[in-house]
């Protein structure tokens, strides 16, 4: 029954989740509600806490059909449950897209629509659905009476709604127009002459006002989400039993603490939820024109704009509150806020192909170049003649672009961490040592025939002394100074938890363009063709006798430029191409578009010293003929946008006076030459190409074709750039440069000694991003790389890969076959050393792979260095890759297209301030690389500050347990001013002054642990706990075998006072019923006091990852501070701070005892932590992969793992001997491939995908 009830949302999308259904079950209902009064409420706590158990102890299962309550289960590595309600709406339709006037009176029939539902069937089954807030849907059912009312049901999960759908009997999501898969002529010809308004109102019922609300939750809202967190309810709980117990000094200190804890992380929550708020709501309502069906233009908010509504875009441009497609017009269009690009780009109208050929059903993304997004700044539209500028809506409100970059705001993914993990499961040890302490707390007093309430209150008092409510506040503090510490560097960050996870990280990848190079090209050359030979490179085409060239020609109009307020504005590469020209644009003015039959937006000209020299007459007469003569201008009819999919862009162009137009093009060098004519390309195109492409230099080729003089304005407004784009002639060449920064080739050295991996994510050519990883040393000089090129099953042949040297093109031959199961893979023994390799390959080759040779993807990303030609989703399915053989990635990019990946990455930084990068977790204000080196050092400060105070909080808690426990074995404990003493004046300054050692300077090659339950750390804080308990016990025996020890009372007079006892002592005898002040007490007492110093100083690590604890002023000036108030205690008596503390007087020489327990203490624990577990147990026993980083493998001499090698080397024979394998997915693969002798693939040699094995051919 469960597993057919179970259903699969948002299948094989990020957020695909499973759904079960439940309907409310009145007595189990009524069961809970009498379990939360017996609980006094506890149990309504804890299903908050577990959505699962509240909807299966309060519901039974049923059909998600018949659903009433629906429980979500993601299916990614978190696993986490939801619960969402089942409402049910009333529409007089049942599918957004239908006309209402066109459909019958009976138009919800059960199977008229996929969304409709039987209006009988919620209550056939004996309960009431949940009515939705159906103001407007009442409204709409009233004026459309006679049709039959449609239940819908639906429910809400992170701002999205999800509609039942009868015909794949689930729940989906309603995107928009793409939900109906329309082609392109179809959106032309049936959805671009708008909505009536009653379909427009009848579509709001589906998909809602066009708005992204972004709620700030009021102060009490979040206040009370914030109370209701496990560990603020254990303090709750912890400071009203030391209440009852008379504990008010400590209990008054967690609440002070805790609540400035609570009022920080509400000002926190509460300043970003308005910043969000604010950013969102910017221009989001605004006064919109729509066109009717009658043909009427009406104004109207933008929050009523559903998808099929046609929209005017204003002359004058806007911000875009939804995304809508282009039908009519141009635009020219800001979309920094989406992708962090500041360059505006041209969006033209959708191409109305005719239907079947070249008709592509409208995709968001396929057609991003004629699509208007949300959130994005129109700042100027083209039109022809009175043309109004037109587009249809597609999507609203969290359909959008925005919306969705703004739910990835709302409802991140939680953070992955094992330090997290770990720290649960130390949490859950303490509870179980809490436990025996509770136990043995429980039998000693009822053997000492102690009072019950006594009883209850001490036993429970075990717990919140072992498992201490000042840990969180604690844990933060460290991440606290990091995000402060970045903040100086210009380095702000959204997610502070990141931080820790930084520390971790062993790779590292980049962006080319504009992250490692300069954002800017110029222009080295160009190299023209003639008669299919290439002229020698020239520096320019600023020249005379080129001015009337098709190559200029090419250059100064297969551009996206636009003038914006006088200055021309545009792609870098298009404005250092157009500027080479020296050509002049203008906007067409009236007079200019009247010259070209009125359909010239655009006009291109040279400047008058370029053309003919004016004749020497200079009549009137004759200069009209001259200027007639002379005028050469060129305007621009059609433009093709650029597609980093397709690599190219064309325009079609007419030369002023001439009938027949002309189209140019311009692209990736090896896409332009496959749609020319072969005779036009040189026969040694391949070879100039790569010669350039080596160097380092980015091509652009260029192309020219004559078109038919059949071709009017209005054919070539509606063809089909397949038609265009073929049969052209090869022009030539022009060669930029993209030089790198400054800073890039130290960054990447620092990177490469501190053995972190570092990879190039581009969308460049791949010889060039290779020619760049070479200078910038991201691959060393001498290194091989291997290309993959990689091919889809095509003509019945299988998926294939094609192996070759960059430097050394392979030749199609014969093959010989080899095969090699995978199974023959996995027999590895111990590593050896080969030669360094890498791998790249381009974003083709790697969705081949992807998709076809999955297992060789992960052997690929091993050695990968270099991937080319990268589309936005792919740099995301790289980066999920590289995690998936259990690397911490870091992303560095500067915004444009780079949104996922930076997301997806444990550490994403990005280089731009722009609203795209919203949503990356970093972002730096210094536009350099400079930045990565300081996150990761600050992160791996603040992981080692973790450690250190988890660590130092877990010792705290067993040290004041063991006192605790001792005590109560004389049914003695420690008094509340000495709780209050050591939790306050000791452990609080000490967490909070220990947090604040700044980064260590450089990267070193060693990582931090990545958990706690790791060797170094268990042995540490197990070792500390022993010494503390030994020299603990040490003292409560040793006093009692003292000659002057007896029971104290007040009347004791050890210290040879020979006073009278006076009232007060008296009162204090009185007072005193909790046994408090005896000589156990006071020993233990200062004893534990110099423990906690102790470890404090022992735990406080400084290098290699963070400064020195001595440069730390504030945690030297406490820490010295508070051993010479302890001293001065200890060694000269003040009966005021005695009385207080509840110390009774000592002689002087068991006072110099305790001062030598404390010294002998303090020398073993430094000892231990110094010498054997820091020099001998680490390097020894611990080192073995450096807390798993070897950049690739133990063993292998990978990029940049050179140190690792030299340290398996040194240490092999420990190795051999323990056989361990290794943790990380990534080095057990390493250390397989380094005894595969046919890896790596040698190159002429070919992999095809054949089921469960890869066939090799050998090109001979």
């Amino acid at each position: 029954m469960e597993k057919e009830d179970l259903k699969l949302l948002n299948k094989g999308e990020e957020e695909e989740m499973e759904l079960h259904g439940y309907r409310l079950c009145r007595w189990r209902l009524a069961l809970v509600g009498f379990g939360v009064l017996c609980t006094g409420g506890f149990l309504l706590l804890l299903l908050y806490w577990m959505p699962e158990w509240c909807v299966k102890s309060t519901c039974t299962r049923t059909t998600a059909r018949d659903a009433e309550v629906v429980l979500l289960r993601s299916t990614d590595e978190f696993r986490r449950w939801f619960l969402a309600r089942v409402q049910v709406m009333l529409a007089p339709g049942s599918n957004p897209f239908h006309s209402l006037e066109t459909q019958t009176t009976s138009p919800s029939s059960p199977h008229s629509s996929p969304f409709s539902t039987p209006a009988a069937s919620p209550v056939a089954n004996g309960h009431t659905p949940h009515p939705s807030d159906g103001g407007p849907a009442q409204e709409l059912m009233t004026r459309f009476s006679d049709y039959q009312p449609t239940q819908i049901r639906y429910f809400t999960f992170h701002s999205t709604k999800y509609y039942w759908n009868h015909e794949l009997q689930n729940f989906q999501v309603l995107i928009g127009l793409e939900d109906m898969q329309p082609k392109c002529s179809t959106i032309h010809k049936e959805h671009s002459t708008g909505l009536t308004r009653n379909q427009q109102e009848y579509r709001k019922l589906f998909f809602g006002v066009n708005e992204i609300a972004v709620k700030v939750p009021s102060v009490f809202k979040l206040l009370i989400k914030e109370v209701l967190n496990p560990f603020y309810i254990f303090q709750l709980f912890s400071v009203i039993l030391w209440s009852a117990d008379e504990y008010y000094y400590y209990a008054v200190a967690i609440v002070f603490m805790s609540v400035v804890s609570i009022a920080t992380s509400l000002y926190t929550i509460k300043k970003q939820y308005i910043m969000l708020h604010d950013m969102v709501t910017a221009h989001s309502i605004v006064r919109v024109s729509v066109c009717r069906t009658n043909k009427d233009i009406e104004e109207i908010l933008s929050t009523d704009l559903v998808p099929g509504d046609v929209m005017v875009i204003p002359n004058n441009g806007t911000i875009m509150p939804c995304d809508a497609v282009l039908v009519s017009g141009t635009c020219i269009v800001n979309e920094s806020m989406l992708t962090g690009e500041s360059v505006p780009v041209t969006k033209t109208n959708l191409p109305n192909s005719v239907e079947g050929e070249g008709d592509d059903a409208y995709n968001t993304e396929e057609h991003k170049r004629h699509t208007l997004f949300c959130g994005t700044n129109v700042i100027q539209t083209r039109f022809y003649t009175d043309e109004l500028v037109k587009a249809v809506v597609v999507r609203t409100g969290f359909s959008t672009a925005k919306g969705q970059l703004v739910r990835s705001i709302l409802y991140p993914k939680p953070t992955d961490f094992k330090l997290y993990r770990d720290a649960y499961l130390f949490l859950l040890c303490l509870v179980a040592v809490a436990g025996i302490g509770f136990i043995y707390s429980i039998v000693l007093s009822i053997i000492n025939k102690v009072p019950a309430k006594t009883i209850i209150i001490e036993s429970l008092d075990i717990i919140t002394i072992t498992v201490p409510p000042a840990l969180p506040a604690a844990m933060t503090a460290g991440i606290v100074y990091a995000q402060r510490r970045l903040k100086q560097s210009g380095i702000f960050c959204i997610s502070p938890q990141r931080i820790n996870i930084c520390g971790q990280i062993n790779l590292f990848c980049f962006d080319k363009t504009g992250t490692l190079t300069e954002d800017g090209l110029d222009l080295w050359g160009v190299q023209r063709v003639e008669n299919s030979s290439f002229h020698l490179s020239e520096e320019n085409a600023y020249k005379e006798n080129l001015v009337k060239s098709q190559f200029v020609a090419c250059m100064a109009t297969c551009h996206s430029l636009t003038k914006i307020e006088g200055q021309l504005s545009g792609d870098p590469l298009d404005l250092k191409m157009f500027e080479a020209t020296g050509w002049i644009l203008e906007e067409a003015t009236e007079e200019e578009t009247s010259l070209h039959n009125r359909i010239m937006p655009t006009v291109v000209r040279p400047p008058k010293q370029l053309l003919p020299p004016e004749p020497a007459s200079s009549s009137e007469r004759d200069m009209e003929l001259y200027e007639l003569s002379s005028a050469y201008e060129i305007g621009i009819v059609r433009q093709f946008p650029f597609s980093s999919a397709l690599q190219r862009m064309s325009v079609v162009a007419r030369l002023l006076g001439e009938k027949r137009m002309d189209a140019y093009m311009k692209g990736a060098p090896e896409v332009v030459a496959s749609l020319c004519k072969n005779e036009t390309v040189p026969q040694d195109f391949a070879e100039v190409l790569e010669d350039y492409t080596k160097q380092g230099f980015r091509v652009i080729a260029l192309a020219h074709r004559r078109l038919e003089s059949k071709l009017s304005w209005h054919k070539v407004q509606n063809i089909s750039r397949d038609h265009i784009e073929t049969n052209m002639e090869f022009l030539g060449l022009i060669i930029m440069q993209n030089k790198l920064k400054n800073e890039t080739p130290g960054i990447l050295q620092d990177l490469h000694r501190a053995n972190i991996r570092t990879v190039m994510v581009t969308g460049d050519n791949m010889l060039t991003a290779i020619s760049v990883a070479r200078d910038c040393g991201m691959i060393p000089p001498d290194d091989t790389v291997i290309i993959a090129d990689a091919h889809p099953p095509q003509y019945g042949q299988p998926a294939r890969i094609t192996w070759r040297y960059a430097d050394k093109p392979s030749k199609t031959s014969r093959y010989e076959e080899v095969n090699i199961t995978l199974e023959d893979m996995c027999e590895a023994d111990e590593p050896k050393s080969k030669e360094q390799y890498h791998f790249a390959m381009n974003g083709k080759s790697f969705a081949t792979i992807l998709e076809h040779f999955p297992d060789m993807l992960q052997k690929l990303v091993l050695r990968g260095t270099v991937f080319a030609r990268m589309a936005p989703d792919q740099k995301t399915q790289l980066i999920e890759a590289l995690q998936g053989v259990d690397y911490y990635v870091g992303m560095c990019g500067d915004g444009a297209n780079d949104c996922g990946a930076l997301k997806r990455a444990h550490g994403g930084i990005s280089l731009s301030e722009l609203e795209a990068s919203v949503a990356s977790p970093f972002t730096s204000r210094t536009p350099n690389i400079s930045c990565v080196p300081n996150l990761i050092r600050e992160g791996r400060a603040a992981l080692i500050t973790s450690f250190c105070v988890f660590k130092f909080m877990a010792l705290y808690s067993i040290i004041q347990y063991i006192s605790v426990t001792l005590l109560y074995s004389i049914l003695s404990n420690l008094g509340d001013l000495q709780f209050l003493f050591i939790d306050i004046a000791i452990i609080l300054i000490i967490v909070f002054t220990m947090s604040l050692n700044p980064a260590w300077k450089d990267l070193v090659p060693r990582r931090p642990p990545s958990g706690l339950i790791s060797g170094p750390l268990l042995f540490s804080v197990l070792t500390q706990i022993l010494i503390c308990l030994g020299f603990q016990i040490i003292t409560f025996v040793w006093v009692q075998k003292q000659a002057w020890y007896t029971v104290w009372t007040p009347f004791t007079d050890v210290c040879n006072h020979s006073s009278q006892l006076n009232v007060s002592e008296l009162n204090n005898t009185e007072l005193d019923e909790h046994n408090i002040q005896n000589f156990e007490n006071t020993s233990l007492f200062y004893v534990s006091s110099f423990q906690y110093l102790i470890v404090a100083v022992v735990f406080s690590k400084g290098k290699p990852f963070r400064q020195p604890s001595y440069k730390n002023w504030p945690f030297v000036l406490s820490t010295v501070g508070l051993y010479i108030f302890l001293l001065f205690i200890l060694f000269h008596p003040v009966e005021s701070i005695d009385e207080t503390l509840e110390i009774v007087c000592v002689p002087f020489e068991w006072r110099v005892k305790l001062f030598l327990i404390i010294l002998i203490n303090a020398a073993v624990s430094v000892l231990v932590e110094t010498f054997i577990l820091d020099i001998v147990l680490w390097k020894l026993v611990f080192s073995r992969d450096k807390q798993g980083n070897f950049g690739v493998s133990p063993a292998a001499p990978t990029p940049q793992g050179g140190i690792d090698l030299r340290i398996y080397e040194r240490l092999s024979w420990l190795s051999c001997l323990r056989k361990r394998a290794p943790k990380a997915r990534y080095m057990y693969l390493a250390k397989e491939l380094m005894v595969d002798p046919d890896w790596p693939p040698r190159p002429t040699t070919t992999t095809e995908a054949n089921g469960s094995t890869y066939e090799m051919r050998i090109n001979s």
